[in-house]
């Protein structure tokens, strides 16, 4: 495709703006996709696109939450695997079949999930007793963000870090990073498929990626200094803006 220059730069300050809240709550996908597709970029093509940029940036600030203490690799790996394995058959699914049931079914998910996170006292700056055991979390949350995030993707940190929230009581900037390296296996499976199947523009994504990673640097940089106090209301306004929008377009 070729693109101008302001439709470049703009696609820049969405890779920023959508890294910043990737890193904080998820649901950067809901600015990068639909400017992918108001520039013209078949949705397939925009989809696997969109995986390209946001690979980037949950990888910056799956990094820069490394670094500062905040992620234990070595509990969560099993659950990367799993997430890496239905990614790919969710990924590979979707470019053979129609997701509009999901894409039905989403919006009244994701505002349960909203209510969720408004009403439950439960989600704050201090752990909680687990209420599940860890083998029981990495099949649940192995396979549930693999699928979704294969098949749909559209607040899929969000709905990470309240599994860890919710399920083994992690505070939540904790289970806002624990969440990022699900997200960003999640996506590079996805990305992988869709690079096999030549549905990737680079020079939009390569774009979008060199902003993303600035922007995820200081939204994980902003958990780690406020916690709860910034997570807890964009995690809200994230699913009820994903919600909302697609009830708008069902």
């Amino acid at each position: 495709m070729e693109l101008s220059l302001s439709l470049y730069v703009l696609f820049a300050g969405t890779g920023f703006v959508a890294g910043f809240l990737n890193a904080i709550a998820g649901g950067g996908g809901l600015l990068t996709l639909p400017i992918l597709l108001w520039a013209g970029v078949p949705p397939l093509q925009a989809l696997a696109t969109n995986k390209c940029q946001s690979v980037f940036g949950t990888l910056s600030s799956s990094i820069n939450f490394f670094q500062k203490g905040y992620i234990d690799l070595k509990s969560i790996a099993p659950a990367m695997a799993i997430v890496a394995v239905f990614s790919a058959l969710a990924t590979w699914g979707v470019q053979q079949l129609s997701n509009q049931t999901l894409a039905q079914l989403l919006p009244y998910f994701l505002i349960g999930i909203a209510l969720y996170t408004w009403l439950s006292p439960n989600l704050g700056d201090t752990d909680k007793p687990a209420k599940i055991s860890a083998p029981s979390f990495t099949l649940i949350s192995g396979a549930g963000i693999g699928l979704y995030g294969g098949f749909f993707g559209p607040g899929m940190g969000a709905i990470a870090a309240l599994l860890f929230a919710s399920l083994l009581g992690y505070k939540l900037s904790k289970a806002t990073a624990h969440a990022k390296p699900l997200v960003l296996v999640s996506n590079l499976s996805s990305l992988i498929i869709f690079m096999f199947s030549g549905q990737v523009l680079w020079a939009i994504g390569l774009c979008m990626a060199a902003t993303q990673i600035l922007g995820a640097r200081l939204g994980s940089n902003l958990v780690i200094s406020k916690g709860s106090r910034i997570i807890k209301p964009l995690l809200l306004l994230t699913t009820l803006a994903i919600a909302l929008r697609l009830l708008w377009l069902a």
